[in-house]
């Protein structure tokens, strides 16, 4: 068995314009003095990680990995969620999701859409000369407007849709395959890769990509009244990244799963910090423990009370608390008689 690697942190909720997280040194600098020893980094954010140059300079990788490892840090994975979600959009949601984007294809779907795609293939190929195995990211979306069957949904529509998705998905999982680097797909509301189901009809529309994997994050299964635990039996050959995030489920007589269209205050599903809701944080490093998940354990802060650096400060150490150093040995090893097929056959009355 392998032991998780861990304390991570995903920087993109913390990243912005003053220090200590407006740079890389100075925001892992803060990282490291609070017990973390890997860093996910967020690829569109400029002022942490230059996604260009990543892909071009070996140089570069080196440098970034180098100035990491002195602080102690690692880089767990780089993350596209944003130009993964622009890989498939529907036209409901143009205007929203423009802001994801660079500004010159800002308006211009068809030209976001291939600027997303090249954004994964800089990504494929910075990973790799990073050194890292994984990467996480967002499938976009064209169901999603659909998928509540009300209006009653044309037949073939959802098929259809799913198989545009690993259209335009497979060449950019070819590219990954080429540079030995898995993608993990957070399973995400308002992700066509929503839930067990959705990945398993974008799986089979790629031909099990073997670079079609999962992040895997409890919080949006408890949103969904999907359970997180028994996911990780089904699916756990395909779990390659881990958000350690907490959520919880406060239905009343008013609300429930759809939440009313409130804020996240008032949703009966929100977002915690660490230990503040209600996943099972012990069954679920149990699991992974069990499954051999060798990839890392990071926090992704979101939580609609607390403030993110005390979150963040708090997520170090529940982490490290969590992760289970696994054994060589059996508990009841104490009592070995020792191999003895001849015994063995006696034993089953064989002879």
């Amino acid at each position: 068995m392998k032991t998780i690697k861990g304390p991570g942190i995903f920087l993109a909720q913390f990243a912005g314009d003053e220090a200590p997280f407006n740079s890389l040194d100075a925001i892992a600098d803060w990282a490291a003095g609070l017990g973390y020893k890997g860093l996910q980094l967020p690829s569109n954010d400029a002022r942490l990680f230059d996604l260009a140059l990543a892909a071009e300079s070996q140089d570069y990788c080196d440098e970034v990995t180098g100035k990491l490892a002195a602080k102690g840090l690692a880089i767990t994975e780089l993350s596209t969620h944003l130009q993964g979600q622009l890989v498939a959009v529907h036209p409901a949601y143009d205007a929203l999701f423009d802001g994801f984007a660079a500004p010159h294809v800002r308006g211009n779907p068809a030209a976001r859409q291939q600027w997303a795609v090249e954004q994964m293939g800089l990504a494929a190929v910075a990973s790799r000369r990073l050194g890292l195995t994984t990467h996480a990211s967002f499938s976009g979306a064209l169901a999603w407007p659909y998928f509540y069957p009300w209006p009653q949904r044309p037949a073939g529509l959802v098929e259809d849709a799913f198989d545009e998705l690993a259209r335009r998905w497979t060449p950019i999982l070819d590219v990954f395959e080429e540079n030995g680097v898995d993608v993990g797909f957070e399973i995400h509301p308002g992700e066509d890769l929503h839930d067990g189901v959705t990945f398993e009809m974008f799986l089979a529309r790629t031909g099990n990509h073997p670079r079609a994997n999962i992040l895997y994050d409890p919080s949006h299964f408890v949103l969904q009244q999907l359970d997180y635990l028994a996911f990780i039996d089904i699916y756990h050959e395909r779990i390659r990244c881990f958000h350690v995030k907490d959520a919880e489920f406060r239905p009343s007589g008013r609300m429930g799963v759809y939440g009313g269209y409130q804020n996240w205050v008032d949703r009966p599903g929100r977002f915690r910090s660490l230990g503040d809701g209600q996943v099972h944080f012990g069954q679920v490093f149990s699991k992974m423990a069990q499954y051999d998940y060798a990839g890392w354990a990071v926090l992704e802060w979101e939580c609609a009370l607390k403030h993110p650096e005390q979150g963040a400060a708090e997520g170090a150490p529940f982490i490290q608390r969590h992760i289970i150093r696994v054994t060589d040995k059996a508990f009841d090893d104490f009592a070995d008689s020792g191999s003895d097929r001849t015994l063995n056959r006696k034993l089953m009355g064989f002879d």
